[in-house]
């Protein structure tokens, strides 16, 4: 992600019609699901603290303005952390989350229990319940497992709570959010978080911190 980063205008040169487009170098998110939202996590500062690994720990990136973690990692520890996951991601068992002070939007399904990972099910709202307050905020999506309905792709076959309303609410806050983060004035956050709350059978909650 710093590569790109790094080499925007590269890439801009490189892909027919996107100078045209014209990259905002000054307002950029990332977006990520599941382990996604764990690279999203490190770019707004969480660390991975291992003990036996020597490369920097700190891989945030300023240019970042705001993130989106879907479903993401949570932290790792004796109690919770499951045998399964030590064995296959050591490297979750370290996550840290008290240095991750960039904007951010942690969504979450009251679903998405994964005993592969961990039995508490708060495991994928750490990165909101642990990290910095001032500039947090949290969905819940009601019914949700870990892939929201259908997030993976429109041909995924491993959609086990396969709900297009959900997946098109879960993009257009998505989408609503990025915007009003990005763009201050924009309204499409505030309006957004209306429409959920005051509709007739609400599919999620927002919480900030």
């Amino acid at each position: 992600m710093h590569n790109i980063l790094d080499r925007l205008d590269d890439i801009e040169a490189a892909v027919p019609g996107l100078a045209e487009r014209r990259i905002d170098r000054d307002r950029v998110g990332a977006v990520g699901h599941s382990l996604g939202g764990n690279t999203v996590s490190l770019l707004l500062g969480a660390q991975m603290l291992d003990p036996d690994d020597d490369r920097p720990k700190d891989l945030s990136d300023s240019r970042v303005k705001a993130g989106v973690l879907i479903g993401a990692p949570g932290i790792g520890n004796d109690e919770h952390f499951a045998e399964w996951a030590k064995t296959n991601y050591p490297v979750l068992y370290y996550t840290d989350f008290e240095q991750m002070t960039g904007t951010s939007l942690i969504i979450v399904g009251d679903q998405d229990l994964n005993p592969n990972f961990s039995n508490r099910l708060s495991y994928r709202a750490d990165a909101y319940s642990a990290s910095p307050g001032g500039n947090k905020t949290m969905v819940t999506m009601y019914g949700a497992g870990h892939i929201f309905g259908g997030i993976s792709g429109y041909d995924a076959a491993e959609t086990d709570d396969e709900n297009p309303e959900r997946v098109a609410t879960l993009r257009a806050l998505v989408w609503a959010y990025l915007r009003s983060q990005l763009y201050s004035a924009d309204p499409s956050w505030k309006n957004a978080v209306n429409a959920l709350e005051n509709g007739e059978d609400p599919m999620a909650k927002v919480e900030t911190r």
